[in-house]
């Protein structure tokens, strides 16, 4: 049974970008464009990774991992933060597990960002090229 990721951003090119990365290494992926839709995809699947943008219309990621942690269906789900370094953020920001920025190879960090947030379950997923 292929992991589960839902990805967050409101940017289509972003979006693409890591849904096809997740997607060509055996995930099952799931996409929202702003924090509100995330949290209404959320009564339908329960993923076992959350990648968000932080600055999106509606409903940012702040909100929503504010949302996601204050919730016990939702508060142990890793959550990886995708920013633009302006953003403010801090790579050492608490809220998430894992910070990848979007002026950095986007790729490799994600690569670095599942290899560190599910470990062996990343390894052992591609090993078997669903």
């Amino acid at each position: 049974m292929p992991l589960v990721v839902l990805v967050v951003d409101d940017s289509m090119l972003i979006r693409h970008t890591v849904c096809r990365f997740l997607e060509q290494r055996g995930f099952s992926v799931a996409s929202a464009t702003n924090g509100q839709e995330a949290l209404e995809v959320l009564n339908q699947i329960r993923p076992d990774l959350i990648i968000t943008d932080i600055l999106m219309p509606k409903m940012g990621g702040v909100e929503l991992i504010t949302a996601l942690k204050s919730d016990p269906k939702t508060a142990a789900i890793p959550v990886v933060i995708v920013a633009r370094k302006q953003s403010g953020l801090k790579k050492t920001d608490d809220r998430a597990d894992f910070t990848i920025f979007k002026d950095i190879d986007i790729e490799i960090q994600l690569e670095k960002a599942l290899q560190q947030v599910l470990g062996n379950k990343s390894a052992t997923h591609q090993a078997s090229g669903d």
